[in-house]
């Protein structure tokens, strides 16, 4: 079950639909369901009320939050059967990759100044992960990588792309660290273009990096679920082939 935040613009769950199309070609035999934490129905306490089978939870977010210390292991706890919650996606360097390719599609050229732009979160976790994701980042990229926030922490998008541009930067250019398109995306290319960076490079979206990713991370979580489920001698069987069980 990948667990997506969820979004009114209609960009955004076509994303993730192509990002889970990519997913159930690399895990055949596995049934990928996409659930949402808001905006968007099925929310994930329905799904995961009707589940009734061992599942792995994969949730589409970047970085600890109330989502995922709270709203999605309650929501879990809702099932019936075995559910393993993995760990967010971020901060991690295949996103960095990721990242970076996004970059480079946007005309960047490696050692130029970079802001990774985030959603924003007041859970000293989360906004630790971004510093971590901004640091893998920077080691891919090849020069320093400035943080900046959307909301609830700062700096933000406006200050740190002034900052760059002070220190007389070639260009400033920002890398959102989004999945996929939203008001978030939005306001993040509005808040840069006005204060001068560059251009803006595309969300991650569904690139080949962020499925690998997404594999990764129910792998992790299928052998985290049969370890507990034979501590309890109870066999899980969840249909996967015996290549990546």
């Amino acid at each position: 079950m990948a667990v997506a935040h969820g979004t009114r613009d209609l960009a955004g769950p076509r994303v993730f639909a192509g990002l889970l199309d990519d997913v159930r070609r690399r895990l055949p035999g596995v049934d990928v369901i996409t659930a949402w934490v808001e905006l968007v129905e099925p929310g994930l306490d329905e799904d995961m009320s009707a589940l009734g089978r061992p599942a792995v939870v994969v949730p589409l977010l970047l970085s600890t939050g109330y989502h995922i210390t709270t709203d999605v292991p309650a929501a879990a706890a809702l099932s019936a059967a075995p559910v393993h919650v993995t760990a967010p996606l971020g901060p991690d360097r295949h996103l960095a990759r990721a990242m970076t390719a996004r970059l480079l599609e946007a005309g960047a050229v490696r050692g130029d100044a970079v802001v990774l732009a985030a959603a924003g979160s007041r859970d000293p976790a989360g906004l630790t992960e971004v510093d971590q994701a901004a640091a893998l980042l920077s080691a891919e990229w090849g020069s320093r990588v400035t943080v900046a926030f959307v909301s609830a922490a700062r700096p933000d998008v406006p200050a740190a792309v002034e900052d760059l541009r002070e220190t007389g930067a070639r260009g400033v250019w920002v890398a959102p660290y989004l999945l996929a398109p939203g008001r978030f995306s939005r306001r993040v290319t509005d808040l840069a273009l006005a204060a001068g960076a560059t251009t803006v490079a595309p969300v991650l979206g569904s690139h080949r990096l962020v499925t690998d990713l997404v594999v990764i991370r129910y792998q992790q979580g299928l052998g985290a679920l049969a370890a507990t489920a034979a501590q309890h001698s109870r066999p899980v069987r969840t249909g996967v082939p015996a290549h990546l069980s």
